[in-house]
């Protein structure tokens, strides 16, 4: 079945950065949002087939929502490096113009005890996964203030949830740190921009079978009947970048409970 893009969709005329878009997660949100007319900057540090060890690459994100008659476009980015995140805003206005929306999307995560946690490796997921989705609300903000208008979306984690500490862990303790200071970072920013009508708002996906997912073996004989279709978070993500900002800004939410709140149904994707 062939999927079409409404180009007076929810977000028709609307541009949407989303990082860490070249597979997974990522890659459903763009490929969502485009399906309802916004103009996607697709980032990620992937570009073509074959250039990471895992399937998918933001070159092919842009050339399947292109194939469908939407609007993309691809900005390379390590969202460790300042001048890539200064780039990647300055990239997305060049070609489209002012950024309604931000999702903040890309992870890199090591499964380490704290004991044996390298300092570098600590700084490096502090800084793509704390630190950048700060600057680029920085840097996107003064545009969405001026119009009055604009949405901030952060991709969390159930990690930021405290643990059962009976419960034998697997290294995941910085990467649940690192979500937990990205959901506080959301809500204090929701309520610093809610008079700009600027809409600011963190999601979990739940578990999703994405490539990532799956080299880090996160599924397994336990929880293999709780995985949740990527869809499903698409779908949750789109609810909460349209609307009335002061109405549904400043949430912690789950994709499951998205989709019960407002009787959404997964749609198939570019």
């Amino acid at each position: 079945m062939s999927v079409s893009v409404n180009q007076q969709g929810v977000l028709a005329g609307k541009v949407a950065v989303i990082t860490g878009a070249s597979r997974g997660i990522g890659d459903a949100l763009a490929r969502r949002y485009a399906m309802e007319g916004a103009k996607v900057v697709v980032s990620a540090r992937t570009v073509g087939e074959g250039d990471h060890y895992l399937p998918g690459s933001i070159n092919q994100t842009v050339a399947d929502i292109k194939a469908a008659g939407g609007e993309a476009f691809a900005v390379k980015a390590d969202l460790a490096n300042a001048e890539d995140r200064q780039g990647l805003v300055d990239a997305a206005m060049s070609v489209y113009g002012a950024i309604d929306i931000l999702v903040n999307n890309a992870a890199i995560t090591y499964f380490i005890p704290v004991a044996d946690f390298p300092e570098k490796r600590f700084q490096l997921m502090m800084e793509v996964q704390v630190w950048a989705p700060f600057e680029l609300a920085q840097l996107v903000l003064p545009g969405m203030k001026e119009r009055g208008s604009g949405w901030i979306l952060n991709v969390s984690s159930h990690a930021a949830l405290h643990p059962e500490t009976s419960v034998p862990g697997r290294g995941g303790t910085v990467y649940g740190m690192c979500k937990a200071a990205l959901e506080r970072f959301t809500t204090g920013l929701a309520q610093e921009v809610f008079e700009d009508g600027i809409g600011v708002n963190v999601i979990s996906p739940g578990l999703v079978a994405t490539p990532g997912v799956m080299h880090h073996k996160l599924i397994n004989e336990t929880n293999e009947d709780r995985v949740t279709p990527v869809e499903h978070m698409a779908e949750a993500c789109l609810r909460l970048c349209y609307g009335e900002a002061q109405e549904l800004t400043g949430r912690i939410d789950y994709a499951d409970a998205v989709m019960d709140e407002f009787s959404l149904s997964a749609r198939t994707l570019i």
